[in-house]
């Protein structure tokens, strides 16, 4: 029933099907999470990575996030980071942005994020962190000057979005010349092409492009046990959980394991 119940959810989600209920149902289910977890057990709420070659380095305390923070570091390794204004569109819980302020030096960190209860969540979890700060709002129509942000991060979101092209035009608009813009998230084998066609906004430069969905699949398999005992305590919300976190078995895991669903990851740089 849960998996019949979940997949309905995401025909409704399906980027750019349903663009008005899209974005309403998603923004009700990260309220709800928001709420319901409100711990700062976890910071993130990614499928994570794993890299194939060597681990890369963490401070003890962030051990746990390892396969989460993966995410983050496959997005960032090799671009300039440090001095840089980054802004992170979709910020979730924080520790995404948290992460940055704390490894790589930035000037500033902003998370944008659409839902409200989630903003407060990332601002309560995250206020011992230097050079960070949270706003609510729309990655289609983003409150933020032309050119403030010298990189763009964009990580397991834009499924949620209405309007894809719309956000990648934002991106561009508030990137500055010579800026980057880094993304990862999945669609449905069939909708990767489209997905590369949306992001295609005028200014910004295909840099990188690739498949990394065996990566999240040994993520997943890592961080299973532990998603476990959290499920286990949510009672009525079991099943859901279950499927919305891509617990061996769910819909999403047999997915990415089967290559019917792909996880992709593009980097592009802002012309002029």
């Amino acid at each position: 029933m849960s998996s019949r119940l979940f997949s309905s959810v995401l025909d409704v989600t399906t980027p750019g099907r349903y663009p008005r209920a899209q974005k309403w149902v998603w923004r009700r289910v990260y309220n709800m999470l928001s709420r319901f977890w409100s711990d700062g057990d976890w910071r993130f709420m990614n499928y994570g990575y794993l890299p194939s070659d060597a681990p890369f380095s963490l401070q003890a305390e962030d051990e746990p996030e390892r396969t989460f923070i993966g995410l983050y570091h496959q997005a960032l390794d090799g671009l300039p980071v440090e001095g840089a204004r980054v802004l992170e569109v979709g910020s979730g819980r924080g520790g995404g942005c948290r992460y940055i302020a704390r490894y790589y030096a930035p000037a500033s960190v902003t998370g944008l994020d659409y839902s409200p209860e989630t903003v407060r969540r990332a601002e309560r979890l995250n206020s011992d962190t230097p050079l960070l700060t949270f706003e609510t709002g729309d990655a289609e129509a983003m409150p933020f000057a032309d050119g403030t942000f010298d990189i763009v991060i964009n990580i397991e979101s834009s499924h949620c979005y209405g309007d894809v092209p719309a956000f990648a035009r934002e991106v561009s608009r508030v990137l500055k010349p010579g800026g980057w813009f880094t993304f990862a998230d999945m669609r449905p084998k069939s909708q990767v092409k489209v997905l590369d066609e949306q992001l295609a906004a005028p200014g910004l430069e295909p840099s990188a492009r690739r498949n990394i969905s065996p990566n999240v699949v040994a993520a997943l398999d890592a961080a299973e046990s532990r998603k476990q005992q959290r499920i286990r305590r949510a009672f009525l919300l079991k099943r859901f959980m279950s499927e919305f976190s891509g617990s061996k078995g769910s819909v999403l895991y047999k997915g990415l394991s089967s290559g019917q669903i792909v996880y992709v990851a593009r980097r592009y740089r802002k012309t002029g």
